[in-house]
């Protein structure tokens, strides 16, 4: 029987969340009276993760008081989500089990679901992508798959088809990788678009070209639901009350 890989989390919290309106850092506002990343944290710790790394930036003082314990990674320029994981690569050297790639303001992902994602990540699928089938696709990017289900690529609303858009199948952002391919695809990673960003996205193309297939597995919407705004919070809050009722 086959060991199970060893699980690290890298938990991307370096946003300013401007957005929010207040002083305190975004992943730190209350939901249910507890700090959003406190959610998420608790998750992590069922799942027996053996290294969670906060990757902080801006506010990265309040996270350091609220969490001491956790080992940080600094991005100290916000360049897009490829760039912000490869900050804690120092963290992380060595590690070869399977890294979760999570948002510490997308609280609510569930410890089964975890589970699911780093278990798809086996033989020749050195990449799962967790996606989701919101009520209103907005301009979420779009989840391209094949008969099978694995992923053929990550279309972003703007750059989708008629046809792709009317895929109901989203990209949540949270994947698991082996941990031995991930930094060697983030620094393969490029800048050319209109952001001059590095996005997490592009290590799917990268996966496939190196001959790995790429799985998907599908969460429920409220637990890929983010918070970028007050409002945003407050609905998340409205609608947990309402599932728990």
């Amino acid at each position: 029987m086959t060991a199970t890989p060893p699980i690290a989390a890298v938990v991307l919290a370096a946003g300013k969340g401007s957005r929010m309106g207040s002083p305190l850092h975004k992943v730190l506002h209350p939901l249910k009276g507890r700090p959003m990343l406190a959610h998420l944290l608790d998750s992590l710790a069922q799942i027996a993760a053996e290294k969670v790394v906060l990757v902080v930036g801006a506010g990265r003082e309040q996270i350091e008081e609220a969490f001491p314990a956790l080992p940080k990674a600094i991005q100290r320029e916000q360049l897009g989500t490829a760039h912000a994981v490869q900050a804690a690569e120092g963290e992380l050297a060595g590690f070869s089990g399977t890294v979760l790639i999570l948002y510490g303001d997308v609280p609510l992902i569930t410890l089964d679901t975890m589970r699911a994602l780093c278990a798809a990540v086996s033989g020749d699928v050195a990449l799962a992508v967790l996606g989701f089938r919101p009520t209103d696709t907005r301009a979420y990017g779009r989840l391209v798959t094949a008969a099978d289900g694995s992923l053929l690529r990550i279309v972003e609303h703007s750059d989708a088809s008629e046809t792709e858009r009317a895929i109901g199948f989203c990209n949540s952002g949270v994947m698991a990788v082996r941990g031995d391919r991930l930094f060697p695809w983030l620094a393969r990673v490029g800048c050319a678009n209109a952001k001059g960003e590095y996005y997490l996205t592009d290590i799917v193309a990268l996966a496939r070209a190196d001959g790995y297939r790429v799985a998907t597995v599908e969460a429920g919407e409220l637990e890929v639901t983010g918070v970028n705004s007050r409002e945003e919070l407050a609905a998340l809050e409205e609608k947990l009350a309402e599932a728990v009722a």
